[in-house]
């Protein structure tokens, strides 16, 4: 059977970039019963950019009380938090281990630090890059071998770990033996982009996002913000160039949009279009909305909920570290 993996970040409140470009597409592939899929909070990951405690803290039940109130199906899909899997930190261990250093320089995260800290007066190239930053793929391999998946979906911009887990692999079955499945990375090409209220792309770094589950007063003012240009109402305008469009269209279905482009090639005034936006995505959200907030009510399930993953997630770790305890020859002395 197909095995895919998908990690969830824990590092801010999802919006509604991530909804439409990973939580959605994510939620509904939850629903296959011909793929075994594993889903895990990946708050380990989060370490690497988060020293805020309270927030790591916060953001791991928020993510979690997310993706259930959206309707991930927990019965069909292993959903666990990355940190109740010590097999994985071990297994982090091992692949270190036979990891060139060379294959960390290359990563994009780390020599974009590097050259940002290069262009500074001080010209000190590791100001400020730690260890969880420079080891980053090597954790993420460790999630994605572990739990020997075939394919992987990822951005365009994960790609290149991919390509190292595949290589890390190679690399520890060269050594010890035929071990590792060597994943694949699927790229939705049609995945949505969202824009923020400032016009660039959505982004928790640019501080320009919709958090998904606003209240409906704080949506409504948070969509009155979003950038627009000076054309009367009665001039077309071009849907394409335009944010509220696109965060419209990204949730509506074909028939909905063609119907607002239509408007858009007559004339409509921005604030109509931002009351029509608002009335649309209030209506889509406020079902999981309530369910979201009930759930962030109720810490307890949501955490027996990941403890239950776990415990799944963990008949598939547990004995295969075993066996690569076993393989790099970390096995009991008398035998």
């Amino acid at each position: 059977m197909e095995i895919t993996l998908t990690g969830i970040t824990t590092t801010g409140t999802p919006h509604l970039g991530n909804y439409v470009g990973a939580i959605l597409p994510a939620i509904e592939a939850s629903h296959r019963h011909d793929v075994q899929s594993f889903y895990f909070l990946a708050d380990y990951h989060a370490l690497v950019k988060c020293q805020d405690p309270a927030l790591v803290h916060r953001s791991r039940l928020e993510v979690a009380a997310t993706w259930l109130a959206l309707g991930l199906d927990v019965e069909n899909v292993i959903f666990y938090a990355q940190t109740d899997i010590p097999e994985i930190l071990e297994l982090t261990w091992m692949l270190t281990c036979v990891t060139a250093k060379g294959l960390m320089n290359r990563a994009h995260a780390y020599k974009a630090a590097v050259a940002e800290n290069v262009a500074d007066p001080d010209k000190d190239p590791d100001k400020g890059v730690t260890m969880g930053l420079f080891c980053y793929p090597i954790l993420m391999a460790a999630d994605i071998l572990m739990f020997k998946a075939t394919k992987v979906p990822v951005g365009k911009d994960q790609v290149q770990h991919l390509e190292m887990a595949r290589d890390i692999a190679t690399r520890f079955n060269y050594f010890y033996g035929e071990h590792f499945v060597l994943p694949e990375a699927v790229v939705d090409e049609r995945a949505a982009v969202l824009v923020g209220l400032d016009g660039r792309k959505m982004s928790k770094s640019y501080g320009n996002t919709i958090p998904l589950f606003e209240p409906e007063k704080a949506l409504r003012k948070l969509i009155m913000r979003i950038k627009t240009n000076s054309l009367p109402p009665e001039a077309p305008k071009d849907p394409e160039t335009c944010t509220l469009f696109q965060i419209y269209q990204a949730f509506a279905t074909v028939e909905e949009a063609a119907v607002i482009r239509d408007r858009y090639a007559q004339g409509i005034g921005w604030g109509e279009m931002k009351q029509i936006l608002f009335e649309y995505l209030n209506a889509r959200l406020s079902e999981p909305r309530q369910r979201y907030h009930e759930l962030l009510a109720k810490p307890a399930y949501v955490e027996q909920v990941l403890k239950q993953g776990a415990a799944r997630a963990r008949e598939y770790s547990v004995p295969f570290l075993a066996e690569l305890r076993r393989a790099v020859g970390i096995r009991p002395l008398e035998k």
